[in-house]
């Protein structure tokens, strides 16, 4: 059986999970989500603001309401890849750490 690179070894113990094939799946859920969360923003304003003036308040708020519909998004292709359970404990981790409690 051939030794996993360094870098996924790497991830596997700072992520504490248990293969490499883990890691690659984590790996493609983020890659997924954040394609996804890149993708979505045009065509929302496109249809909200056919004109292309986006006013500032509209651009202000999508960066206030991106971290949760990220998050969701994030979930989401966790569960459809089997990973939901890492997602949830990273989620919960990350949350943890913004508010700052232990």
């Amino acid at each position: 059986m051939a030794q996993s690179p360094k870098w996924i070894e790497k991830l596997k113990a700072r992520w504490k999970v248990k293969s490499a094939s883990q890691v690659i799946l984590i790996l493609v859920v983020f890659a997924c989500t954040g394609t996804t969360i890149a993708l979505i923003k045009r065509p929302i304003f496109n249809v909200i603001f056919p004109d292309g003036d986006i006013p500032t308040w509209v651009k202000i708020m999508y960066w206030v309401l991106i971290l949760p519909i990220y998050n969701v998004v994030l979930l989401i292709y966790g569960f459809i890849f089997g990973q939901f359970k890492f997602f949830w404990e990273f989620e919960k981790r990350m949350f943890r750490r913004m508010i700052g409690r232990k």
